[in-house]
């Protein structure tokens, strides 16, 4: 695919050169494969039209959303910085939108998608949100890509112990700030399985059509979605942290079991260090154990009602 340069990314020109990429495969059986990488808040905020009308053209490929992240892209206020292309993405019935927080999950999400479009012969977009941010990146675990796929999978389980537990949920780079808070709330004996959600969306829409399935087949056996399969029977707290705003993570709230709390960046961007962005809107590694403290206590108090936590200024 030609680069674009200059002030047409993410701008019509640019995704005009997308859209004849992503559909050559139909209009001149020379299939392609296109990954358009572009300021994330350039997209679905100011061409959402365009990719809709992608989609209605059967487009094949990767539409990439850099510097992504309210807090992540810091230092440029809110023109720039974006906490809600992922909702916007899946307003799109063709898109897949992803949040990987480690390269294996993005190396993964990358061959699932080829796989799609030109192994399953899928008319699909994929609109990966990827960040500016540098901290190390682990090597995959065992058995993982199932989970990766549809959304959701087990980080890392939680340690042995007689203390309390409570889930915590990451995606992008903040799940650093998710690890962070195990670290803190160890030091409170309260032991933490840590997952990693790489599409809430995906989760969402699998969990729609199963209780679709089941609400127009009573007498059969029920379906369970993935996101219920992992965290549904859950009597203990679930935290859910984004660098999106709280209706993103919030997406599953029907099928999450015991008390439910979403962290998000509800708001306008602002110019700050990531630190102070993330303190601000309440999502860095103090907020998030807070927020798994606090909800252990309403579990153990026996309050099960699900409650969500998203700030707006």
């Amino acid at each position: 695919m030609p680069t674009e340069r200059g002030k047409s990314a993410g701008l019509p020109g640019a995704t005009s050169t997308f859209i004849a990429s992503a559909t050559s495969f139909s209009t001149h059986h020379y299939p392609t494969v296109p990954f358009y990488t572009f300021y994330s808040m350039f997209g679905f905020q100011r061409v959402a039209d365009l990719i809709w009308s992608a989609a209605d053209q059967r487009a094949r490929g990767f539409l990439m959303g850099a510097t992504s992240g309210r807090t992540t892209l810091n230092g440029e206020g809110l023109q720039h910085q974006d906490g809600h292309s992922l909702l916007m993405a899946h307003t799109n019935p063709a898109v897949r939108a992803w949040d990987p927080a480690f390269a294996y999950e993005l190396a993964t999400i990358i061959r699932h998608g080829i796989d799609e479009m030109y192994g399953q012969d899928m008319d699909v977009i994929h609109y990966v949100a990827i960040y500016n941010e540098n901290y190390p990146m682990p090597p995959k675990p065992e058995g993982v890509d199932q989970g990766i796929i549809r959304g959701m999978y087990l980080l890392r389980g939680a340690p042995k112990g007689d203390g309390p537990i409570v889930r915590l949920i990451g995606s992008g780079p903040i799940m650093v700030q998710v690890l962070d808070a195990v670290e803190k709330l160890e030091a409170y004996g309260v032991r933490a399985e840590i997952y990693s959600a790489t599409s809430y969306g995906e989760m969402r829409r699998e969990g729609l059509a199963c209780d679709r399935y089941n609400r127009l087949h009573p007498t059969e056996e029920a379906k369970k979605p993935w996101v219920e399969q992992l965290l549904g029977k859950a009597t203990v707290p679930v935290i859910a942290v984004s660098d999106n705003i709280a209706a993103v993570p919030d997406m599953i709230r029907q099928w999450v079991g015991g008390h439910f709390t979403v962290l998000g960046t509800d708001g306008f961007g602002r110019s700050d260090t990531r630190e102070a962005l993330r303190r601000f809107f309440e999502i860095d590694g103090a907020a998030v154990a807070l927020a798994a403290r606090a909800g252990s206590g309403a579990a153990q108090a026996g309050d099960g009602r699900a409650r969500g936590r998203g700030r707006h200024r």
